[in-house]
């Protein structure tokens, strides 16, 4: 018996409307309107026109850039659910920000994702639902349930269909083996890894391959793309080692500062990405980029946790 509201409500603040709206059609719902708004010192002003009380609300809200501007979008929009007596809130952040800093590298180093994961709870949300953490075990930051989606199935299949024994799936750096590994078991390819090191301070890298590359086509697999510095080294390091051709992909597309100069610039072929992040429209319209649509897992996640049914059922097709 569901108790924790009687109608699911999907909610959009300004980081990734076109997915909210996607979400949306692929549940049959409305979405529900949000007046985001500015005061003229820059504070951020929330109105929600339509009632929400005893609703099961998804509030649709990526942290990507500008990630403290869309960060705080969701706190606001969280807390006018609370005040407003949503049944169930939860936050719908298909990228979730400020994540890379999961640990203490370094002496006197915060923990953001932490500190993000305490500040979504104080500020009322029910529930997580994320794609791809950075760190899996961000998870356990949280003291509300998280659902963690993957995007790797979405991404293998759509490389199945190009793949035969000739190719071989990429780690663009040791950190990512794991990912990678998952990936080739996807797709039943070879798994090969590309090894960065600095032999001195202030030396240039060195970029070992590890694995068969030659005569090849490669995928480099990441959750992310930043400044595309790794994974475009990788690439350089994969053809110089006699691969045939570069493709990359990964979930979350965040392709900051020098990304697109640095990828058009690349041996890579094809970067597939996920949208999870809103892409400006000369990044969607560059030949070099593919985006695939991550809203059918979404709107499928958000029925399994309305319906308090297993998450890990909507991969099995």
């Amino acid at each position: 018996m569901i108790t924790h509201g009687n109608k699911i409500q999907i909610i959009s603040g300004n980081s990734n409307r076109p997915l909210a709206e996607a979400v949306a059609r692929e549940l049959n719902i409305p979405l529900s309107e949000a007046e985001v708004g500015k005061f003229s010192d820059g504070e951020i002003a929330i109105t929600l026109p339509q009632t929400v009380r005893g609703r099961d609300v998804f509030i649709i809200q990526s942290t990507s850039i500008p990630v403290n501007d869309n960060l705080m979008e969701l706190l606001i929009m969280i807390d006018a659910c609370k005040r407003a007596s949503a049944g169930r809130i939860t936050a719908v952040m298909p990228y979730f920000g400020y994540a890379r800093q999961d640990r203490k590298a370094r002496p006197r180093d915060p923990i953001t994702a932490k500190l993000v994961a305490d500040i979504l709870t104080n500020a009322g949300a029910d529930r997580v639902l994320t794609m791809d953490l950075h760190a899996a075990q961000i998870q356990g930051f949280f003291d509300i349930p998280v659902d963690h989606l993957y995007g790797a199935p979405i991404l293998a299949r759509y490389f199945k269909n190009k793949m035969n024994e000739d190719w071989v799936v990429v780690s663009p750096d040791v950190g990512s083996v794991g990912r990678a590994r998952n990936f080739a078991s996807r797709v039943d390819a070879s798994l090969a890894i590309v090894d960065k090191r600095r032999p001195k301070a202030n030396a240039i890298e060195v970029m070992n391959v590890i694995g068969d590359v030659k005569g090849k086509s490669c995928v480099m697999v990441d959750d992310m793309i930043d400044t595309a510095g790794t994974i475009c080294q990788g690439a350089q390091a994969l053809v110089n080692n006699g691969a045939k051709e570069v493709f990359a992909c990964c979930t979350h597309g965040v392709l900051s500062g020098p990304a697109m100069e640095r990828l058009i610039a690349s041996p890579i072929k094809e970067i597939v990405v996920l949208d999870t992040i809103d892409m400006p429209e000369n990044v969607k319209n560059n030949p070099k980029i593919k985006i695939l649509s991550v809203a059918k897992l979404v709107a499928k996640a958000i029925n399994t946790i309305y319906a308090d049914t297993s998450l890990s059922a909507i991969y099995e097709d």
